[in-house]
């Protein structure tokens, strides 16, 4: 048995699209939107299945006209939007300037922490400048390094990582304070079996060692093997990933993130 798993941990590492970019493929609809098993096509999810395709070299070009034309009710759906089109290669200056209208005089882009690390996420992707975001953003950072969804909220990996991104996306350099203190938060998380949860106390997941992942490649840091290992045991036959060793839930989403992680593709 641990032959095994070392060796399924070792194809992983090597070949990490092989099958997963196929399984995102295949829940692909006839409107060009993306879905989970039994449900429609999602903008959201479809914006994530085009960035962890993008991720290996597979950009689903006929997801950009189902993209262009759903609505995004809140920052941070407008921001993904923007990145997954920019990944795609559509024009996104009309978006990019509806997001740039959504900046307050303190830097916050939408109404939370998370749709402002989404909106300098979108900014950099489009060459837009994003100064005065930055700054709130590292206003936000919590006393113990990381970062929250809300102002003043517990911090989570999962925006702890995706500020680690925005910032280096920035300009901040990976030496800087508060990368360093960010990297320490992921590492005070890390769990025995090598993943990462979303806060402390609760069990690994993929989502959030994916992240994480993504967060020390952005910072120049090899992340090690265990987190790549511990997302191996979650992969199924199908190429899909499971959430966590208990749950299987919303597979293309959880896919889609892994791929970029496994892709050693940052944001953005």
């Amino acid at each position: 048995m641990r032959f095994a798993a070392a060796l399924l941990a070792s194809l992983v590492l090597v070949a990490p699209a092989t099958g997963s970019s196929q399984y995102l493929l295949s829940r692909q609809q006839s409107d060009g939107g993306f879905a989970e098993p039994g449900d429609q096509s999602d903008p959201s999810l479809t914006a994530w299945a085009v960035l962890g395709l993008a991720a290996t070299g597979r950009p689903p070009q006929s997801a950009a006209q189902y993209l262009a034309g759903k609505p995004y009710p809140q920052a941070t759906d407008l921001a993904l939007r923007i990145l997954a089109l920019d990944a795609l290669g559509a024009d996104t200056g009309a978006l990019v300037r509806r997001l740039e209208d959504l900046r307050r005089a303190d830097g916050r882009i939408g109404t939370l922490v998370n749709s402002t690390i989404w909106g300098v996420l979108a900014l950099r992707a489009t060459g837009r400048p994003a100064g005065t975001s930055v700054r709130y953003l590292l206003r936000q950072q919590r006393p113990h390094g990381g970062w929250s969804w809300y102002p003043r909220g517990l911090a989570d990996s999962n925006d702890t990582a995706a500020a680690v991104q925005a910032l280096r996306a920035a300009g901040v350099s990976a030496r800087a304070r508060p990368i360093q203190r960010a990297l320490r938060y992921l590492r005070m998380l890390q769990g025995r079996d090598g993943g990462f949860p979303l806060v402390p106390g609760r069990s690994s997941d993929a989502q959030s060692t994916a992240w994480s992942v993504q967060a020390f490649i952005a910072a120049g840091v090899a992340p090690g093997h265990a987190p790549f290992r511990y997302l191996a045991a979650l992969r199924q036959p199908d190429g899909s990933y499971r959430y966590s060793h208990r749950y299987a839930i919303t597979p293309v989403w959880v896919t889609a993130q892994v791929d970029m992680a496994l892709a050693r593709r940052p944001l953005p």
